[in-house]
């Protein structure tokens, strides 16, 4: 069966004269969001003035909203407001087939279980992923992931997610703007379980989910620390043999994950 999301369109939510501008701001609402009135006129050269005249129509309509204050940025002076697409406006992205999938899970629970639904999990987000471990040799550890959580962001762009990477302290995060399966995924947690696997199947690391928007959030977040000792196995070159200390506890931690290893031998 293929699981293969469609395409996301942003669409042209409250239109009139200005709605090639007001789609720009939509765009930029859900590709970066929460973001400020003066961050969206940069990118789009306008007045903030001007940016905020669509972002009222927008929330006049229920499709935009202040963010809570916790996703202002810190700073000298009185933080800015920053805006963000409410739940109302993502219903109108394309969902491809949501109700189809959502019966086709449930039938596939009812003939085989759980263990099936987990097994399509793992297969579909391995579809997606399977470039996403191409990085060139003789990387550092902290370049290695940085340019992983990248094919992973392009890789999930590819695949309807309107994915990027952002840096956060001693560490990036791997941002999902939008979700194709949100609707099915919070009645599915096996979907979100084996994206989360396969992800730090393909780190070597470990990572931390922040936030999904299956559970509500604006955003599925995913930290990946960097800075931090590899968990991986060394090179065949290295002439220092592993601490099986070590050894032992990086195994338990690959085996603790749901579907943690498999995800390398279905992707060779």
């Amino acid at each position: 069966m293929d699981t293969s999301p469609g395409p996301v369109v942003v669409p042209a939510l409250g239109l009139g004269q200005e709605g090639g501008t007001r789609a720009e701001v939509v765009r930029i609402l859900l590709e970066r969001g929460p973001v400020s009135a003066s961050e969206v006129g940069k990118e789009l050269a306008i007045s903030a003035a001007g940016v905020r005249r669509h972002l009222d129509a927008l929330i006049e309509q229920g499709e935009a909203a202040v963010a809570p204050a916790g996703a202002r940025r810190p700073g000298p002076g009185r933080p800015a407001k920053r805006f963000q697409l409410t739940e109302a406006a993502r219903a109108k992205l394309t969902h491809t087939y949501d109700d189809l999938a959502g019966s086709a899970l449930r039938a596939l629970r009812r003939i085989g279980g759980d263990d099936a639904v987990a097994a399509l999990a793992r297969e579909r987000v391995t579809d997606i992923l399977r470039a996403a471990q191409d990085v060139p040799a003789g990387l550092g550890e902290d370049e290695r992931l940085e340019l992983i959580a990248e094919n992973i962001a392009e890789a999930l762009t590819e695949a309807g997610h309107v994915a990027n990477v952002r840096a956060v302290g001693r560490g990036v995060q791997i941002c999902q703007h939008h979700c194709p399966i949100s609707h099915v995924a919070g009645e599915f947690p096996e979907l979100c379980e084996a994206e989360h696997a396969a992800f730090q199947d393909l780190l070597g690391t470990h990572i931390q989910q922040l936030a999904t928007i299956a559970n509500g959030d604006s955003v599925c977040t995913t930290h990946v620390p960097l800075g931090v000792p590899s968990a991986r196995a060394p090179d065949d070159g290295d002439a220092s043999p592993p601490d099986p200390a070590a050894q032992s506890s990086s195994t338990t931690r690959r085996d603790s994950a749901p579907g943690g290893s498999r995800l390398r031998k279905e992707l060779a």
